[in-house]
């Protein structure tokens, strides 16, 4: 009989391989004194193991072939650069002279308060940065006590075509198993905003996370699907079943080769509907990638990750710089700049740490540029003086009431007058949209629509806020369900309200980049869709294969259903529409 073990499917795509589990387990590091007289050689033990685990990537680094994409090499170089950072570099060596503590817990303590610092933040996405360190220290960690890496180059059994199964991945791993010829990997932790969720969609690598998976269900050798689409695992297969799901395979991948061919088509539905397909990125180096992909624009650039990463906050100047590279970049495309997206604390490196008990609805976002108008007025003033090279947009995040609004309202009009006294070219018509993300602004959309320019549904936020989950914790991401019929008719309230005020609408989230909801959308009258890079030729096959005039019934069928079963079944009944 056929096991099936159910986790976060995080890259989509069907795998067929011999399970091959590597021994990656949590680590479990104890206290230990360190004479006085021994201090001195802990630390150089200390040093010893970073400098291993810096060659150790570089090695994996300099084993990846050329051509690999820049995405994957950049996660891998983003290790290599925290290998350097005082803070866990500097930091730990204190700690073993002051604490007189060995090694592996010197780091380890500084990797908690660290992880503490990246928990308080609200961003649910910024959050899982906190892998990275992980990663980097779990790396460290297992050189002090003599463990091996997964995935390490002289692993002596063959990985190639099997199904990874790990507690755990990180980038350079996932990256380095791809390059030996895995067909995909399962893990027991992980999110699926991880930067090895990324990569593994980057690659176009099936991946599942959080299965919990135990070592009496699966043994090595093995044979097992992955199914990274449905987020299962099977195992002990019947033979009609892996019969279908070879199939499935086959025509997987010959869809895959006809997608690339859709780079230079509109993003048309087949009844001749126009829609705008844009992309997300946080990175200028995301841009090349958007373009790769015949994006119409940016919809979404975060521009929080200028702040990231350093003791200082970047000044107008800078931010300029950023914001003119990126318009250069898109080449006359129109450019969505969201203002900042951090939570509260210290995010930015001269903030003041706060007590915030709750920061996921604490001082983040909008309300922290308000809070703190001179972190903020900087950010208007670079957007609009930005504005004058190109089409920019400027969307305000997670906005909530009326008088927020008018605020943020207040202050641009503030900023533009400074500028025209200045004497500096801005666009005095430059669009300000802003997030619905939160319950409240998605009821209250008609008036968001009625005073701005634009708005753009942030479901990732939208989902999490309303079902009252954090979908970064693996214990609870199995409710994160978007289309949940509460989440539905807060979209739709959205779409409904933008129509009323002619109001152009996009989406944003996670949501508008998987193909299984496009119809959906497309239906509920939805327009504009702003996606990541790796899903934009999925998106643009589902719009283009779709006859809106087909979708009605079967939309007012699923908005009218409180059942999530019967709207689940209904979608996909939904997507088999001709």
């Amino acid at each position: 009989m056929t096991i099936t073990i159910s986790g976060t499917g995080i890259s989509r795509g069907i795998a067929i391989g011999r399970a091959q589990r590597l021994d990656d387990g949590e680590l479990e590091i104890y206290e230990a004194a360190i004479p006085k007289e021994l201090i001195e050689d802990e630390v150089a033990r200390f040093r010893r193991a970073v400098h291993t685990a810096r060659q150790q990537l570089k090695a994996i680094r300099n084993s990846i072939p050329e051509a690999t994409s820049a995405d994957i090499t950049d996660f891998i170089d983003t290790h290599l650069l925290m290998m350097e950072d005082s803070m866990l570099t500097a930091a730990p060596i204190e700690r073993i002279r002051h604490e007189h503590c060995c090694a592996e817990w010197a780091l380890k303590s500084q990797r908690d308060e660290l992880a503490q610092v990246f928990d308080e933040m609200d961003d649910p996405y910024l959050r899982t940065r906190k892998d990275d360190i992980d990663h980097v220290v779990t790396r460290i960690q297992r050189i002090l006590i003599g463990e091996k890496a997964a995935g390490a180059a002289d692993e002596k059994h063959t990985l190639e075509g099997t199904i990874v199964l790990a507690h755990d991945l990180n980038p350079a791993e996932a990256a380095l198993l791809q390059h030996q010829g895995i067909a995909g990997f399962v893990t027991e932790s992980g999110g699926p905003l991880s930067h090895t969720a990324i990569l593994a969609r980057s690659l176009g690598m099936p991946a599942i996370v959080g299965t919990h998976i135990t070592p009496q269900h699966i043994r090595d050798g093995d044979t097992v699907i992955l199914d990274g689409s449905r987020g299962l695992l099977l195992a002990d297969i019947d033979e009609d079943t892996l019969k279908d799901y070879h199939r499935q395979q086959r025509q997987q991948k010959k869809h895959q080769v006809e997608l690339k061919r859709l780079k230079n088509e509109p993003a048309v539905t087949a009844d001749n509907i126009p829609v705008n397909l844009f992309a997300n990125v946080e990175l200028l180096e995301d841009i090349r990638a958007a373009r790769q992909s015949g994006a119409d624009g940016i919809g979404l650039f975060r521009t929080e990750f200028l702040f990231m990463n350093r003791n200082d906050i970047p000044d107008e100047e800078e931010q300029l710089k950023h914001y003119l590279a990126l318009i250069r970049s898109m080449r006359g495309l129109p450019v969505i700049i969201r203002t900042l997206d951090l939570g509260a604390d210290k995010e930015c490196g001269a903030s003041e740490k706060r007590n915030c008990p709750n920061p996921a609805l604490g001082l983040r976002a909008i309300r922290l540029c308000l809070n703190n108008i001179e972190l903020f007025r900087p950010q208007l003033r670079a957007i609009l003086r930005a504005s004058a090279k190109g089409p920019v947009q400027m969307m305000i995040p997670m906005l909530s009431s009326s008088s927020e609004l008018d605020r943020v309202i207040e202050l641009i009009e503030e900023v533009k007058q400074q500028l025209q006294d200045d004497g500096l070219a801005f666009d005095r018509n430059l669009p300000v949209g802003g997030m619905i993300e939160v319950p409240a602004a998605a009821l209250s959309a008609s008036l968001f629509a009625r005073k701005l320019d634009f708005l753009s549904i942030g479901t990732n936020d939208l989902i999490q806020y309303a079902l009252a989950i954090d979908r970064t914790d693996d214990s609870v991401t199995y409710l994160y369900d978007p289309l949940h019929p509460g989440v539905l008719k807060l979209v739709r309230m959205v779409i409904d309200a933008c129509q009323q005020h002619l109001t152009p609408v996009a989406m944003c989230g996670e949501m508008a980049g998987d193909p299984r909801y496009t119809r959906l959308l497309l239906g509920m009258g939805l327009r504009q869709f702003s996606v990541p890079p790796t899903s934009l030729f999925e998106v643009k096959d589902a719009i283009r294969r779709c006859d809106t005039r087909l979708l009605s019934v079967h939309i007012d069928k699923i908005l009218a259903s409180d059942d999530p079963q019967q709207i689940h079944a209904a979608v996909d009944d939904l997507n088999t529409l001709h």
